[in-house]
């Protein structure tokens, strides 16, 4: 990319930090239908909506996850893994054989629930959302900037 061009690419996401909104030009994604492996092609329930954001939308996205983390990344239980860097599925299923085997060790009941949320993104209480992010210390200025993102 020339260096013209990054530097205006610069302006332009720092003004959205200052500004703390996210365009909704920039919000506006392509779906794109992918079917599920194994699934029938005439059901369209059987289609993974994946949404086709701009280059410019992933840019800023990435900047604002970088903040993000930064505020939030030494407060979150080390039992969170998903989407941390450096955690992975593989240390999360050793961590829950580990606590399987020292329970049947002591002779405890062991039980374990797990969900999967049906189209979480989709149903994810964004004031409940802005609230955690609250209460996570996250800076305020990041808080409004991702509230005009939802």
């Amino acid at each position: 990319m020339p260096t013209k061009s990054i530097i205006r690419l610069t302006e332009i996401i720092n003004a959205i930090l200052k500004l703390q909104y996210f365009p909704n030009q920039w919000k506006i994604a392509i779906v794109a239908p992918i079917l599920k492996p194994g699934k029938n092609s005439k059901d369209p329930s059987s289609y993974r909506p994946i949404s086709l954001l701009s280059s410019l939308s992933k840019i800023a996205e990435a900047v604002i996850l970088r903040r993000l983390v930064e505020a939030t990344e030494d407060q979150l239980i080390h039992f969170q893994s998903g989407f941390r860097k450096n955690l992975s599925t593989v240390q999360q299923l050793l961590r829950i054989t580990e606590v399987i085997r020292e329970g049947m060790d002591e002779g405890w009941d062991t039980g374990a629930v797990f969900l999967d949320i049906a189209k979480a993104f989709d149903r994810v209480w964004t004031d409940g959302l802005v609230y955690k992010l609250i209460e996570l210390r996250v800076p305020g200025s990041i808080v409004r900037l991702i509230a005009t993102y939802l």
